[in-house]
């Protein structure tokens, strides 16, 4: 009787260990890909890139939310430039969101997904020139030499409000980590001079 009591025991808390670990409720994920502008925005700027973070919690197996953090970097274009009278610049956003997910199929190997939400968007642009830095070289032996640089001739930086919705599809197992591609519209409420800002990132990245 001793025996078959501890067996059970020893069932009932593998089970329920088993049990926790599959309805795991905490996420996270990690990912980056290309950045494109659109509307407005892409009549001044050229095609960039993203990478990004999150975690979040699972209330149940189809609504969740994630906090996330992504970062953007996408290059001025030449006639813009050529306007402004500068070589070269570029537009930086760091945003750091709160976004609800809705999973359409989260018991499945394929699980698409609607996403969307909005925080805080801080944009940060540069005009830059090219230029020559001397340093010294040689580890040790003594030496200088010159090396091309970057020169910043003008920034502007800015805090907004700002919102993004996608969709993007998981793929793998309920129970392993899952790769994802998905793509969201980022709107941010005045910039520079009152202006918004729109562009979609596509992001490529692996989701616990």
């Amino acid at each position: 009787m001793k025996t078959i009591f501890t067996t059970s025991c020893f069932i009932l808390i593998l089970a329920g260990t088993v049990s926790a670990q599959e309805n795991s409720h905490f996420t996270f994920d990690i990912g980056g890909g290309f950045t494109t502008p659109v509307g407005n925005t892409g009549r001044y700027l050229d095609n960039g890139w993203n990478i990004g973070a999150g975690a979040g919690w699972n209330f149940t197996p189809y609504v969740g939310a994630l906090i996330q953090t992504n970062y953007n970097s996408l290059g001025i274009n030449s006639s813009t430039l050529s306007n402004l009278g500068a070589p070269g610049g570029g537009v930086h956003v760091f945003s750091a969101t709160l976004d609800p997910v809705i999973h359409l199929h989260p018991r499945g190997h394929f699980d698409p997904y609607i996403v969307g939400g909005g925080g805080l968007y801080h944009e940060y642009q540069n005009l830059t020139a090219p230029t020559v830095v001397g340093g010294g070289y040689g580890y040790g032996f003594g030496g200088f030499g010159y090396y091309p640089g970057e020169v910043i001739l003008s920034s502007y930086s800015v805090n907004k409000p700002g919102a993004n919705i996608g969709a993007g599809i998981s793929l793998g197992t309920k129970w392993h980590a899952k790769f994802y591609a998905e793509a969201r519209w980022n709107h941010v409420f005045g910039t520079y001079n009152g202006t918004r800002m729109d562009f979609v990132p596509a992001t490529f990245g692996v989701r616990w």
